[in-house]
């Protein structure tokens, strides 16, 4: 009886083990998705970011990856500001008053820079905020054109 007990606790004791180091490997590809929506946000495709493009010279594009992301391609003329780095000064010198039109785009659906860069512009009071959700995944899968630094 004693065995019996000893060796299920064994069991018992390293499967928890091998679950606990092991799950979070499991599960590292599963980011969560951005929201479907933000209110008072437009969200718009790769062909109307084109499309505001061409149409607003003046219009700020805003590339919330890292760094190193950014290097590898982006929209021609974004402006790489991680989200975690973005900061209000960044924005009143790019943009030339808070209604002004700003985009911002990250990696895509399961991407929350922009998500999270967008919540601290609303909340300095920026107005006009567009959101190219399905990002940098949606652009390259149209195959539109990249610039690499």
């Amino acid at each position: 009886m004693f065995n019996f007990l000893f060796n299920f606790c064994r069991q018992t004791t390293i499967t928890i083990c091998f679950a606990a180091l092991f799950s979070p490997a499991l599960f590292a590809d599963q980011k969560p998705y951005a929201p479907e929506t933000i209110q008072d946000i437009t969200i718009v495709s790769a062909e109307q970011v084109i499309e505001l493009i061409l149409s607003n010279p003046d219009l700020v594009v805003i590339d919330s990856r890292k760094k190193t992301e950014y290097q590898k391609g982006h929209i021609e003329g974004a402006i790489n500001i991680l989200n975690t780095q973005l900061k209000p000064e960044d924005l009143e010198q790019l943009l030339a008053g808070k209604s002004s039109t700003v985009l911002f785009y990250c990696n895509g659906l399961r991407c929350l820079r922009s998500t999270d860069s967008i919540k601290k512009a609303k909340n300095w009071g920026y107005t006009k905020v567009i959101w190219f959700r399905g990002g940098w995944k949606e652009w390259t899968e149209k195959r539109l054109p990249v610039v690499t630094d």
